[in-house]
């Protein structure tokens, strides 16, 4: 398949600000598709050539992409660099070198899918001594035969800034329309992502064999299953009621949460962002090698710093000292962690994902065998909001940050990938209004005047719906920012910046820059009002207002454990919004 194919795709993407037109030319593109290569099409879409628990990460530093440039262009490497600089794109700048190259090559071959591919691979898999020179030389060799437009693209891929954001949940839309027989297939198609975590692998199974081969995915050790995520309320009568009168209560831990794989002795454990990080936790590692009473396991737990010398849980921001590459035996010294276990999603062969949890949790406390630093979640099986109220009191003073309550019901399946009313989250904050935080995308900005001149005055936030899959304004927010912020904030957010609004971008703001929707950050307010000018949740509660977070403020916590879409909801703004009005009517 030729590359050019596809990267007259990536353009239309590129120029469109509709989404439904984002998902058509998807469409067209995956029909055009061979099946053969169809995982490669759609991992290079992603901005990647490998699902990201792989842990094989495509992008090199740009200085490396900017001597290859020059290298096929025929020019200094300053000459690149100076319209680098004007660009601030180094794939627009490649396309405008290699318009005007010096030298064109007689016996140029057409790029194909397959080499493109296939030379990223190597280049992804170059270590050690004189691999800088061997990327620069592989990727030379890509430029010297594509076309202006395809090194645009390829040097964006190569240097992790593709900027089309699509999003997963697009393909997966577009896949349904392409093999699927359209959107009714979008849940079957969805159950095979979820628990494969691998897109690519979900678009060749379709393609080959359809609907039929998608239905015999199944969980297996080594492939993460997509998280199951929390709704949330704010009482605890609320709680029961939702969840049919009796629940389990666990502790919410201040930690990172982690699913653990383990076959034999051999340990993985992913992110909740389903990133590889076992080299960052050996001491869980061992743990769950030495604790974990199965050959085969996935289980999930919450790893929390602990003061060893006293047994006290420490906050989250102590435990991303462990988030390093070097050093990580001495980090683990200083940080030691201990697991809290919460839930078990296969064990030796048998799929617990459709099992109701008090079957999963049962299973769980069978399989670990607990000591001070691996341990079961401490919960509670309550039938009334005292007792309920009691132990959200104990989980606060014990150090966590709440309590995850879960339906016992025969229908508490483990919703992968999904956000129910299975699991509601009961946080210290969310007791009264806007006390409690949210993580919001940044989708603009706005330039700062007298002391900010310079930099952005603030930020425009949005939430995300997921029914839509689309990102939709909640505040403007310039409070809460050091001096430090505001002069990092530009180099930050440069690698998102686009030439117009994001077609899942919903804002009736005309910012004066707008992003791709990927950074988040964590914002607190006074209340939750209704607004003329934002668009979450627009003509939900009233026909022609929007839902916005009055006087907003950065807490200081950039959400880089977090993507775009795992940022706080649409419907869950309005739950707190509704939250709040009765307690307001009450008082």
């Amino acid at each position: 398949m030729d590359y050019s194919l596809v990267t007259e795709v990536y353009e239309k993407i590129e120029g469109t600000t509709k989404r439904l037109e984002m998902t058509d030319y998807l469409v067209d593109l995956l029909k055009k598709t061979p099946k053969e290569v169809i995982d490669k099409v759609v991992y290079l879409t992603q901005g990647k050539i490998y699902p990201d628990y792989v842990g094989i990460e495509l992008g090199i530093a740009e200085r490396l992409a900017l001597r290859a440039v020059a290298k096929v262009a025929g020019r200094k490497e300053e000459e690149v660099e100076g319209d680098l600089e004007r660009t601030g794109d180094l794939g627009e700048t490649a396309q405008n070198f290699l318009e005007k190259r010096r030298q064109v090559s007689f016996f140029r071959k057409p790029l194909t899918v397959e080499r493109v591919y296939q030379t990223l691979d190597r280049m992804a898999r170059a270590v050690g001594e004189g691999s800088m020179d061997l990327k620069v030389n592989l990727l030379a060799g890509l430029l010297a035969d594509a076309t202006p437009k395809e090194a645009k693209y390829i040097v964006r891929t190569v240097t992790g800034k593709l900027r089309l954001g699509i999003a997963d949940m697009t393909i997966l839309d577009a896949l349904a329309i392409a093999y699927g027989r359209g959107k009714d297939a979008r849940d079957v198609i969805e159950r095979a992502y979820n628990i494969s975590s691998d897109l690519g692998k979900v678009a060749k199974a379709l393609a080959e064999g359809g609907l039929e081969a998608i239905k015999g995915f199944h969980v297996s050790v080594g492939n993460p299953i997509r998280p199951m995520l929390a709704e949330r309320l704010s009482s605890p009568a609320e709680i029961l009621e939702k969840l049919g009168g009796r629940c389990i209560a666990e502790y919410k831990y201040d930690g990172e949460r982690i699913q653990a794989h383990k076959s034999g002795g051999s340990v993985i454990l992913f992110s909740r962002r389903l990133e590889n990080i076992t080299g960052q936790y050996p001491d869980a590692v061992e743990l769950i090698r030495d604790h974990v009473r199965a050959e085969d396991a996935i289980i999930e737990a919450e790893c929390v710093a602990v003061n060893i010398d006293t047994g006290e849980m420490m906050p989250f921001q102590e435990l991303m000292h462990r988030r390093r590459k070097y050093d990580i035996e001495k980090a683990a010294k200083e940080y030691p962690v201990s697991l809290f276990a919460f839930d078990a999603l296969y064990i030796d062969g048998k799929d617990l994902t459709l099992e109701p949890y008090p079957v999963r949790h049962k299973i769980l406390e069978e399989i670990i065998e607990q000591n001070d630093r691996f341990q079961i979640a401490k919960y509670l099986i309550v039938d009334n909001a005292d007792d309920l109220e009691r132990f959200f009191e104990e989980a606060v003073e014990a150090g966590c940050e709440g309590l995850v309550c879960k339906s016992l019901n025969n229908d508490a399946v483990y919703q992968a990938g999904a956000r129910g009313w299975l699991w509601i989250k009961y946080k210290r904050d969310y007791k009264s209004e806007m006390t409690d935080t949210v993580d919001l995308v940044v989708v603009g900005a706005f330039y700062g005047r007298g002391k900010r001149a310079g930099t952005y005055g603030a930020l425009l936030l949005a939430a995300y719906d997921h029914d839509n899959d689309t990102f939709e304004t909640v505040c403007k927010c310039g409070s809460g920012f050091t001096d430090e912020d505001l002069q990092n904030l530009p180099k930050m957010l440069d690698p998102y910046r686009i030439s117009h609004k994001h077609p899942r971008v919903d804002s009736n703001l005309e910012a004066d820059v707008f992003f791709l929707p990927k950074m988040v950050i964590e914002v607190i307010g006074a209340e939750i009002t209704l607004s003329p000018i934002h668009t979450c949740a627009k003509d939900l509660i009233r026909k022609g207002s929007g839902l916005a977070i009055r006087f907003p403020r950065f807490t200081g916590r950039y959400r880089t454990d977090k993507s775009a879409e795992d940022s706080t909801r649409v419907d869950e703004i309005i739950e707190m919004y509704k939250r709040q009005l009765k307690k307001i009517e009450a008082e």
